[in-house]
């Protein structure tokens, strides 16, 4: 069996950073441990996971498919925010993977085609006993669904809300990606990027990729007077 992820034709893959070891929990560690977990056999089947923008939500739903990847098994990553524009052709005989993780549900909503075709693709892996993994941007019983039959479906695994970091554990996260890239990011700098930069991790994380060019560039370690020369800051 390949231990590479499945891809779609439409080119859609997963980040090389977004895994498990690249994720800073906080207040999710027990999310995080239930993901893990669902690759056993004893593991949930079906987890929903819900939360605001930037907290997360897609780098866990693709650190997931990493692991199953990692353990032999054949994952699929579907961004309905990318692919949403598509008729759902891509749920076709998806009960043949091991695990599905379907991003930014909340983007087919109130689509009949769509919905009726999650209802059936969630019956085919629930029927064939394999994984589901399912991200919105709101819990189950809040989304705009039509089909009932589908709301019904999306109550039926373990939900989790997705928690935002605070500002000791956005400093962690932010170390934590730095470790990941061979960068040493001291205490006073992460700081610094923290209080002048963007509020979103995500965008933070950019930060940090831009300061890694720009420090193996000028062969310069991290400090607060290079990282306002490298940003304009």
């Amino acid at each position: 069996m390949s231990r590479t992820p499945a891809q779609l034709p439409l080119g859609v893959g997963l980040r090389d950073d977004a895994t498990f070891a690249n994720y800073h929990p906080g207040p999710n560690a027990s999310l995080v441990a239930r993901l893990v977990q669902q690759l056993d056999e004893s593991g949930e089947p079906f987890l929903y996971l819900w939360g605001g923008e930037g907290v997360g939500r897609s780098h866990l739903l693709q650190a997931a498919c990493h692991a199953a990847s990692d353990r032999g098994l054949r994952a699929l990553y579907l961004p309905l925010a990318e692919l949403g524009h598509f008729p759902p052709l891509m749920l076709e005989e998806i009960e043949r993977l091991d695990l599905v993780a379907i991003d930014d549900l909340e983007r087919v909503l109130g689509r009949k085609r769509w919905e009726e075709a999650l209802f059936h693709a969630f019956n085919r892996l629930r029927d064939a006993g394999k994984r589901l993994l399912v991200a919105a941007d709101a819990a189950p019983r809040q989304l705009p669904v039509k089909l009932p039959d589908l709301a019904s479906r999306l109550t039926w695994g373990v939900t989790f809300h997705v928690q935002g970091l605070d500002d000791a554990g956005r400093l962690a996260a932010l170390q934590l990606r730095a470790r990941g890239r061979g960068m040493a990011l001291p205490d006073e700098v992460a700081r610094y990027i923290l209080h002048r930069g963007p509020r979103r991790l995500g965008e933070l994380f950019e930060v940090l990729a831009t300061l890694d060019r720009a420090s193996l560039s000028a062969q310069r370690k991290l400090t607060i007077p290079f990282v306002k020369q490298a940003l304009g800051w």
